[in-house]
């Protein structure tokens, strides 16, 4: 999401004192004026009658809700209503991660509750709270048989409040822990460092406030090694603030460019956001990581940089969100996020993909057609597209995992493996060079022998859908014999996928099980390795000819995702690993 962000948006009077009043400001028309209050008498009139006339007891505020969300959904997927029971959470998700609590994350299983994450540095940790750990109590309340938002509720508080914990980890007794709540604050940037090819790499997880001065500090710090090349990472990141990605790209360009335009049918909210100061790095190689889930202000960055021939673009097409939302209160404490426009890079590209305002006769949305894709140049006369993304300079291919490796996620049986392994192991030493043993893997496949994994292979599906069809048309008997055989090679063959696919297996049991030790931070050290978009950076940036290459649109880099090429095989660059 990308909003334009307000200053005291929760404490000033106002913008607006309701519906009305915002549709005469921003329209002024008598026949327009006229139908507004008509259907407004309607809206409430309706409202009124079901009210009074209903059946059955109804809960107002919801009946409410349900009638705006409805209004609303004719719109696009973010433009909403916020009422004043969720003004907490959409702040926690859109303005701010800080809140009073014990740095831990939780899930539900089975009416269980279970430590998910631990946050480095918080309570929790410091009380060796770990991943896996069962809660059963907080401050004498039971909490089995709860939601995953009742107990979040139990959890926070102001910070230095006491908190008290019982909990219990594996089969042993279980323990009572006692806490102090703290500010817990989850950064924007959720790692910086130094990886191969002395390439400083940072981060970025989400644009909420102060996440500029986040890079600020991680940049700052990668700059004392003499680095060689910047690799900012905004893979999955899914935007925040506007204003935070136009400061971002001011660390790298030069004072008073354009970054991004906003462009509505309200003149008034029409911007241009330039750099407004020198630049921290203008000169070292830069990449910027992408996948199909960078979207908005990630896009606005990653456009932006490649617009103005300053950064390779490396991964995955990017989501294609280029709209603008914009906050308006409402009465009674709550809020409308409104989509006010749509921004542009600097080469006058929109990236927005789907077409909200012309839809299909059954409401589904489709994307921007082909024949109204235009064509753009950077800075150095590359041609980009508008309407589908940020598209790659150098794109890589994600591979989906195999079906057993997101079995063995889903079904928790490589999260469960992990707290076993932290249970029996003290330490794993530097989570950058940690890497499961054979005999290590061997015990996990062993520890699988009494799970229940069951799943289907692509083959089988297409198998048993081969018998549907069969049976239907009355020809499964002439088949059955070569159907019989030929399911029973392919279990003997699912049978070897443990080995098939051992690597990739390998690849999140590592992740999960430094994770135990080193949290997050082991999490990304631990995938260095395996990382492919990564290691294409490095290579990359180490070739001082192909970055120039790159930069000044010779030869095949002349031309960037081209519709007709990037096109030709839709779903080849939007694969994503789940």
């Amino acid at each position: 999401m990308i909003t334009e962000k307000r200053k005291n948006n929760y404490k000033r009077p106002a913008i607006i004192a309701g519906v009305l009043a915002f549709a005469i400001a921003g329209f002024g028309f008598s026949d327009d004026l006229f139908q507004i209050t008509k259907n407004l008498d309607v809206f409430a009139s309706v409202y009124k009658e079901v009210n009074i006339n209903y059946v059955d007891d109804i809960n107002s505020a919801k009946l409410i809700k349900t009638g705006v969300d409805a209004m609303l959904d004719g719109l696009d997927p973010y433009t909403e209503f916020v009422p004043e029971s969720e003004i907490e959470d959409y702040k926690l998700h859109y303005v701010s991660t800080q809140y009073g609590g014990i740095g831990a994350s939780i899930f539900v299983r089975e009416g269980k509750i279970f430590i998910a994450d631990i946050f480095a540095g918080y309570p929790a940790q410091k009380a060796d709270v770990r991943q896996g750990d069962q809660l059963l109590k907080i401050n004498d309340i039971e909490v089995t048989g709860k939601t995953n938002d009742q107990v979040s509720l139990l959890l926070k508080g102001s910070k230095g409040a006491a908190i008290k914990l019982l909990i219990k980890r594996g089969t042993e007794p279980a323990v009572e822990k006692n806490l102090l709540r703290d500010e817990i604050k989850q950064p924007n940037v959720v790692y910086y460092g130094m990886v191969d090819g002395n390439m400083g790499y940072i981060k970025l997880n989400k644009f909420l406030e102060n996440s500029a001065d986040e890079v600020t500090t991680a940049l700052a710090a990668l700059k004392k090694n003499n680095p060689n090349g910047i690799i900012l990472d905004l893979r999955s990141n899914g935007g925040g603030i506007l204003q935070e990605a136009v400061k971002i790209v001011n660390l790298f360009v030069a004072k008073d460019i354009t970054v991004v335009s906003q462009k509505g049918k309200i003149k008034e909210k029409n911007f241009t956001y330039n750099t407004v100061s020198a630049p921290m790095e203008p000169n070292l190689p830069l990449v910027v990581l992408v996948n199909s889930r960078s979207a908005s202000a990630s896009e606005i960055v990653a456009g932006a940089l490649q617009d103005l021939d300053r950064a390779i673009v490396i991964g995955q097409r990017s989501y294609g969100k280029g709209l603008v939302q914009q906050t308006f209160n409402l009465p009674y404490n709550s809020l409308v996020k409104i989509t006010i426009a749509k921004y542009f890079v600097p080469s006058g590209r929109c990236v927005q993909e789907l077409d909200y305002a012309h839809r299909k006769d059954d409401g589904s949305v489709i994307k921007v057609a082909d024949s109204l894709i235009h064509e753009f140049k950077t800075k150095n006369g590359r041609y980009v597209y508008d309407g589908s993304g940020v598209y790659p300079d150098i794109l890589v291919k994600q591979e989906r995992f195999a079906n057993i490796t997101q079995t063995l996620v889903s079904k928790l049986l490589i999260f469960d493996y992990a707290t076993q392994y932290r249970n029996t192991h003290p330490e794993i030493g530097d989570p950058r060079a940690f890497a499961l043993s054979e005999a290590g893997y061997a015990d996990f496949v062993k520890y699988l022998g009494t799970k229940n994994y069951t799943y289907s292979t692509v083959s089988e599906k297409l198998l048993t859908q081969l018998k549907t069809e069969a049976t239907k048309e009355k020809q499964f008997p002439e088949i059955q014999a070569e159907y019989d055989v030929l399911k029973a090679k392919m279990a003997a063959s699912k049978k070897n996928d443990l080995q098939l696919h051992k690597e990739e297996i390998k690849q999140i049991l590592e992740n999960e099980i430094a994770s135990r030790y080193y949290y997050e931070k082991g999490r990304y050290e631990t995938n260095f390795k395996y990382d492919k978009e990564l290691a294409q950076a490095v290579k990359t940036m180490q070739d001082k000819n192909q970055v120039a290459s790159i930069l000044k649109g010779e030869g095949a880099f002349k031309t960037i995702g081209k519709p007709m090429l990037a096109m030709a095989n839709p779903k080849a660059d939007r694969d994503t690993t789940q």
